[in-house]
């Protein structure tokens, strides 16, 4: 009996709590009911809360007290269909010709033999638009919004213009927007965020100090050296580079000697009166 467990709470007989009277508050000699069409055994406190648990069997269904359900599990129906049935099934399969059942086709029919796609639409689909010049704008301009905003996905335009992380972007003046992807064929910024004049300018100048490198000038006044030799040409390129250079072969030719008898120093003098032509002027 120690082993014993409730058929209904599945609780240890053994470990179950005697109940008590709510009135006098002492304990009830209620032991559990033993079932005698199973013979299991139903707890004193699940006869307690549910009363019906003493004259029924939750597992066999049988009850005590005269009841309007019939006693006992009713067998389960049988899967087997009644012979009439089987009958009118095999005189149904007897009236139906061999040919409804051979297929003609030998595999489903391919959807592309229901459905042409128009030829304009395939022309249009299989040629592969130009790349678009975007200029890039470093303020609003991102990969991300880019994609957005021309229907591209971004690993396209990465791909496409080598850039490995998206902060590379800001470095970038212009990049190309996929045409196999973008069929507008219309630049959303087809133009430089500055003006192509400007843009240019600036290019002069970058190009300049790459071409001069003014060594003997501080990096603070470089950029101010080549737009002053660009100013005085005109912003012609060539002019103001052939211009640096006279200058600077004139001050290697004309050092400037700070007291007589002196060796002469390292600083040039230039025919501005400043040591290094044009550049002494900032240095």
């Amino acid at each position: 009996m120690s082993n014993e467990a409730c058929c209904t709470c599945a609780a240890l007989l053994s470990s179950i709590p005697p109940n008590y009277d709510e009135k006098t508050e002492k304990p009830v000699a209620r032991h559990e009911r033993r079932l005698d069409c199973c013979v299991r055994a139903i707890c004193a406190r699940c006869t307690t809360d549910n009363p019906r648990f003493q004259t029924y069997c939750p597992f066999c269904q049988i009850s005590l007290m005269p009841t309007a359900l019939p006693q006992g599990l009713k067998d389960p129906p049988p899967y087997a269909p009644p012979a009439d049935d089987l009958d009118g099934e095999e005189g149904y399969e007897s009236s139906i010709p061999d040919s409804m059942f051979t297929s003609t086709y030998s595999e489903l029919p391919q959807y592309s033999d229901l459905y042409q796609r128009p030829q304009w639409l395939s022309e249009k689909q299989s040629q592969v638009g130009e790349d678009v010049l975007h200029f890039v704008d470093p303020v609003n301009d991102s990969v991300n919004t880019l994609a957005i905003r021309y229907g591209v996905p971004a690993d396209a335009i990465r791909k496409k213009n080598g850039i490995f992380q998206d902060n590379l972007l800001a470095g970038r003046k212009t990049i190309l927007i996929p045409g196999e992807y973008y069929k507008g064929g219309i630049s959303l910024s087809p133009q430089p965020i500055d003006g192509e004049e400007e843009e240019l300018r600036k290019s002069k100048i970058r190009k300049w100090m790459v071409a001069c490198k003014v060594h003997d000038v501080p990096p603070k006044y470089r950029y101010d050296v080549a737009i002053l030799y660009l100013k005085q040409a005109d912003y012609n390129l060539d002019a103001a580079i052939r211009t640096y250079k006279e200058d600077e072969e004139w001050a290697e030719k004309n050092p400037m000697q700070k007291d007589k008898g002196k060796a002469p120093t390292k600083t040039r003098s230039g025919r501005f009166g400043f040591a290094g032509g044009l550049t002494g002027q900032l240095g």
